[in-house]
């Protein structure tokens, strides 16, 4: 049994010191790299990681290299961590303790007399960052990320979710238990990486045009509202409203995709 940590990496070398040490009492670190031009292959193998590589060629997020990562893991679960992710203790502990009730016989015979598949992926915690400092506990967004290693296939689109063998679950651990996400990016930046990821989604997604209001407003009282972000000032106003562009842009891009045939 154990515990193998899967990182996709392109050009990360900006956290990936800290993320590494983060992780380095796992049984395994493995790199899955896209051809990076700057110090990031370095950097791992100065931590001992395992590194293999994807070729880039010209993909634009890290989707169509998780599955070839995952697999080249060497133990039955794996803990997928972005290069800009913190893996706290508590985390660390919270894993090890699935997964050693993973593999008790016990467990999973008694998941089979109630008729339930076995627990096949866990959904993690995670707290971002914006505008400077971290958001608050009511902003944790849960990540699909700790997974069974066999018979998981990720999608190679952006966004996407694990496809797991079985059941999916939130993890139960203290708040502590969580990913740290050091991205704390420009609104140039932001923007700029919002155009990115929306020419990416158009492939997967169909809105018509009442989509332009509805979806917009839906992800601004979400975000504003729901989650809280109003507690955080002219911060979460500015959040919210990015979050509420990001959809309006997609929307549009979408229409426009179906407008130009």
């Amino acid at each position: 049994m154990g515990i193998s940590v899967v990182i996709n990496t392109y050009n990360a070398q900006q956290h990936l010191a800290k993320v590494l040490e983060s992780v380095k009492d796992f049984d395994e670190v493995v790199v899955c790299d896209m051809e990076s031009t700057d110090d990031t292959v370095k950097i791992a193998e100065g931590y001992g990681c395992r590194v293999v590589t994807f070729p880039k060629n010209g993909h634009t997020c890290c989707e169509p290299a998780r599955t070839f990562a995952i697999q080249a893991a060497q133990h039955p679960w794996v803990l997928v961590v972005d290069a800009d992710e913190i893996v706290t203790p508590e985390l660390r502990e919270a894993l090890y303790e699935v997964e050693k009730e993973g593999s008790r016989e016990g467990v999973r015979r008694e998941g089979e007399k109630e008729g339930r598949s076995p627990v096949a992926g866990y959904y993690i915690p995670r707290q971002n960052m914006f505008m400077g400092m971290f958001v608050r506990d009511f902003h944790y967004d849960y990540q699909l990320r700790f997974l069974v290693r066999e018979g998981t296939e990720w999608p190679p689109t952006i966004h996407s979710l694990p496809k797991v063998p079985g059941r999916v679950e939130k993890l139960k651990a203290p708040k502590e238990a969580r990913l740290l996400h050091l991205m704390d990016e420009t609104m140039h930046e932001y923007v700029a990486k919002m155009n990115v990821y929306t020419d990416n989604e158009t492939e997967k997604k169909q809105y018509g045009v009442a989509a332009l209001f509805w979806r917009p407003l839906w992800r601004f009282f979400k975000s504003y509202v729901m989650d809280g972000s109003f507690r955080m000032g002219i911060r979460g106003l500015i959040r919210s409203g990015m979050h509420a562009v990001y959809q309006f842009i997609l929307v549009a891009k979408i229409i426009e995709k179906r407008y130009r045939g």
